[in-house]
């Protein structure tokens, strides 16, 4: 649960330093694990450096001003986030940099540690270590189930408080429906009952100005505060394009998860996809202008945030279909070829004739489960493989 902060001046400058203690406590873990090497004695533990901060905050009185739990809480972060390293979860901790990770933690019981109130129909208040209460936009009830929260300024400038609260799931509507969605760069998600949906991206006069704006921070000299304000500006910019794809994740994945009982969808590798075909000096690669905006525009509709969110909101009920050749088959008789893909929006069969927009047709093709086999085969979700071709199947 995420709300937009409103800090007073004063307020934003402490918090800010609890941003930067936090950071410096982060890297300074990070620089001990770093210098660690066979043979050596192990580095210190969570509990090991948490009495080396009560020193080091007796040594330098800055440090001392700041917040301890703030501190601790950025130690007890690294522990976790190398314990998660060692079990190959994710990857190794890295360096926090000012500008960019800007945040801290906070975890304990409320009303002792923390607290958050309310003040009016769309205001509230939290309570920050050594900041005091802060304001928030309250835009939905805080359960009492929130053990922690995390307070974060991004690149733009804004400042925001999350709240660690797992949401329940989407109740299934018990109808029995089952719903294909292909996902594409121009129409972002198209379900098999005919809808072309697009994440809404930047106005054309936004895109014009980010575009001036990056070539005004070419030109600009590295350090200087002009080019300071012109990266908030982009950013700013970026922001909103990041708000509205956001947005639109959550209420189409909401209303899929509400119509639907079961959500069929490719099991695309985008990590795959998006990789980078730049290559090397000896090896250069081709099309590399090409595969870099196409990469863009894969980022850019959000595909792997909508399977993400859909499988949080209906767990159990998204179901992951082989992409492969669902783009070609003909859902009206079964029939498979390159050639019916006429463009990116039609889908016209060499065999029977029959036109479908061509998102439409695949996504159709996901609700059945319909994939092909090595010998050319149809063959629907978790079945036999089915030799004649299939009839046409309505997904509701």
């Amino acid at each position: 649960m995420r709300f937009r902060l409103a800090p007073t001046p004063a307020q934003e400058q402490a918090l800010l330093e609890h941003c930067s203690h936090a950071r410096y406590v982060w890297n300074l873990a990070v620089e001990q694990h770093l210098a660690w090497r066979p043979g050596r004695k192990n580095a210190p533990d969570y509990a090991e450096q948490s009495r080396q901060l009560t020193e080091v905050r007796k040594a330098f009185p800055w440090l001392a001003t700041g917040s301890q739990t703030v501190q601790q809480q950025a130690l007890r972060d690294f522990a976790q986030a190398m314990s998660n390293f060692f079990v190959g979860t994710h990857g190794r901790p890295t360096w926090r940099k000012a500008g960019v990770h800007e945040g801290f933690r906070i975890v304990g019981k409320r009303g002792k540690h923390w607290d958050v109130r309310r003040l009016s129909r769309k205001t509230g208040e939290a309570w920050v270590p050594k900041v005091g209460w802060v304001k928030f936009r309250w835009s939905r009830e805080v359960t009492d189930d929130a053990k922690s929260f995390r307070v974060r300024r991004d690149r733009a400038g804004r400042w925001h408080v999350c709240f660690a609260v797992i949401p329940p799931p989407v109740d299934a509507p018990g109808t029995g429906e089952v719903v294909g969605v292909d996902r594409g760069v121009v129409v972002s998600a198209a379900p098999s009952t005919g809808e072309k949906l697009s994440v809404p991206g930047l106005r054309d006069t936004e895109a014009i100005r980010l575009r001036r704006l990056q070539r005004r921070l070419a030109r600009g000299k590295p350090g200087s505060n002009r080019r300071a304000r012109v990266k908030t500006a982009i950013a700013r910019i970026k922001a909103r394009q990041t708000d509205r794809r956001k947005d639109w994740m959550e209420q189409t994945s909401t209303a899929l998860a509400r119509r639907y009982d079961v959500i069929r969808m490719e099991d695309l590798k985008i990590k795959n996809m998006v990789r980078s075909v730049r290559g090397t000096l000896d090896a250069p690669g081709k099309n590399v202008r090409a595969k870099s905006g196409l990469n863009r525009s894969i980022h850019a509709a959000g595909w792997g945030l909508l399977m993400t969110r859909l499988e949080q909101k209906a767990p159990g009920r998204v179901e992951k279909v082989d992409p492969a050749y669902t783009s070609q088959i003909c859902h009206a008789c079964g029939h498979r070829a390159a050639e019916s893909r006429e463009s990116q929006a039609v889908f016209r069969c060499r065999a029977c004739g029959h036109v479908d927009h061509a998102d439409v047709n695949a996504a159709k093709n996901i609700a059945v489960g319909r994939t092909v086999t090595a010998r050319g085969a149809l063959q629907p979700l978790g079945g036999a493989v089915n030799r004649e071709p299939q009839p046409a199947l309505t997904s509701g």
